[in-house]
């Protein structure tokens, strides 16, 4: 199985979370085969000046919450920053589960540091997602996000599971 994980902060003072997951096997899948929901009470506050974590106790919690063990997890991030691998939030969730577990970081967003090679364009008049990786070859993690099922430039199971952390039902 492998995962979809995004976390949504529930308000102005990011103090609460809920992370979501959503799980498929095959990567031109439409639906996911289950999803999974969590709450967090108590969110850090983010510290300036510093690496943005606060979503990684949210993505330990969910995982350990459901007691979920995915062959590889995709993030709506990075894994590095740079073409010089500086740690992104997805480097440190590799960390976190001993190496073991493969973390794709796909992002609509550009970073400086970050050349084409990190480059995948997925529909062909719009601007291309940024992918970074650890324990995945960048062209194997470039060739399955160009895969996944979705006409448009984010994958439909990666926008599903946005909404799944957004909605407060």
């Amino acid at each position: 199985m492998k995962l979809i994980v995004a976390v949504h902060f529930e308000d102005a003072q990011a103090t609460r979370a809920r992370a979501a997951a959503v799980a498929f096997d095959a990567w031109d899948a439409a639906e996911a085969t289950r999803t999974y929901l969590s709450r967090i009470a108590h969110v850090e506050p983010a510290v300036r000046g510093m690496l943005d974590l606060r979503e990684l106790p949210c993505v330990m919690q969910l995982l350990r919450e459901h007691k979920l063990e995915p062959e590889l997890i995709l993030i709506d991030g990075f894994v590095h920053l740079d073409a010089d691998e500086t740690p992104g939030l997805g480097q440190h969730i590799f960390h976190a589960l001993g190496g073991s577990v493969p973390i794709v970081g796909v992002s609509k967003k550009r970073l400086p540091g970050l050349t084409a090679q990190f480059e995948v364009m997925r529909e062909e008049e719009t601007q291309p997602l940024l992918v970074t990786c650890a324990g995945i070859d960048i062209g194997a993690a470039k060739a399955r996000l160009r895969a996944m099922h979705g006409r448009k430039r984010v994958p439909t199971l990666m926008k599903l599971v946005a909404r799944l952390a957004k909605n407060k039902d």
